[in-house]
């Protein structure tokens, strides 16, 4: 196993067949370095050497973030970390990362795969609550995405609604394309404030997802049902992503996501989460080849399926997880 910042480099431009090595490597470097996915794989009686592909690799439940520092290297080597947003009362997971600088490097070599260069878009991100905390990996990669814009009008929107309405109106008549990011529950009240608003032709909305205890859970169809003709868009676009994950999987429309080249989902049984699922629907593992700092392997509390174009699509939570607050809709 490289360095982190050789096998960082790596990451840049390796090719797809190759992915199975690079994340085989990765977890016989992470066995060994990370101490509490060590403990955890001695604890399950794991043979690491008995491991030889992807679908045999132990994949380390996500709640072990929120208390424990899960780290491939010595603990006091990392001080920088993510949190994760949640109601009040709950247990924030901290993801602590190697550099904030690759991971939002990384981000915008994710976006601009999927949707070209930032430079085409005037980025409004309208992230209440994410913004009146720190430590958010959203926030921190939306502003990245702001910078990278060059654009005057990009930037940061609470609860100024009429300004935010206003600015989309004022560049509807830009060569560039308006992102209009924003957490779920902001979007909703903003579609559903009564407000005279003509949608720009140019705007493509995108919803990170989270309702953060302010509005009652609802399905992604009825989400985007009631978005979709208040911003005059054939579309709502989303992003998949977590304080634990370093890297991001987008969905152009009807919430099918496209993982990028770092990231795989393996499903898991539902009733026996030690194996894979017998159908193409179960609980969501990822494999993030970005997270070489910290664990590859990550065993979430989504539910999700994969279509036959390996297309993921996130049904919603397991009944006993707690409700984050920036994980996507439940179903």
């Amino acid at each position: 196993m490289q360095d982190f910042k050789s096998f960082s480099n790596s990451l840049i431009s390796f090719k797809p067949d190759e992915f199975e090595n690079l994340a085989l490597d990765l977890f016989h470097f992470q066995a060994q370095h990370n101490g509490i996915y060590k403990r955890y794989l001695a604890a399950r009686k794991i043979d690491t050497g008995s491991i030889h592909t992807l679908d045999q690799i132990p994949f380390l439940p996500i709640r072990f973030f929120k208390d424990q520092q899960v780290v491939a290297g010595e603990p006091n080597d990392f001080s920088d970390f993510f949190s994760s947003s949640g109601t009040t009362g709950m247990i924030t997971s901290r993801h602590y990362i190697w550099s904030e600088q690759w991971y939002l490097a990384h981000a915008q070599r994710i976006f601009e795969g999927f949707y070209g260069s930032l430079k085409d878009f005037h980025v409004l991100a309208l992230l209440p609550a994410y913004l009146e905390r720190k430590g958010s990996s959203l926030v921190s990669m939306a502003d990245h995405f702001i910078k990278q814009s060059h654009s005057e009008h990009s930037g940061f929107y609470l609860y100024n609604q009429d300004e935010l309405l206003e600015k989309m109106e004022l560049l509807a008549k830009s060569k560039k394309k308006i992102l209009l990011l924003g957490v779920t529950f902001a979007l909703l009240d903003l579609a559903e404030s009564g407000k005279d608003f003509i949608p720009p032709e140019n705007l493509m909305v995108m919803e990170t997802g989270g309702m953060k205890g302010r509005r009652k859970e609802m399905i992604r169809e009825e989400v985007h049902d009631i978005l979709r003709p208040f911003f005059g868009v054939d579309e709502i676009h989303s992003e998949y992503g977590m304080t634990e994950l370093m890297s991001q999987a987008y969905s152009k429309g009807a919430g099918k996501y496209t993982l990028p080249p770092t990231m795989r989902v393996i499903l898991r049984d539902v009733n026996d989460p030690l194996s894979p699922s017998p159908r193409a629907q179960g609980g969501i593992n990822v494999i993030d080849l970005a997270n070489f700092h910290s664990c590859a392997f990550i065993e979430t509390q989504d539910l999700g399926k994969l279509d036959e174009h390996g297309m993921l699509e996130v049904l919603g939570r397991f009944d006993n997880s707690e409700v984050r607050g920036c994980n996507l809709l439940v179903q």
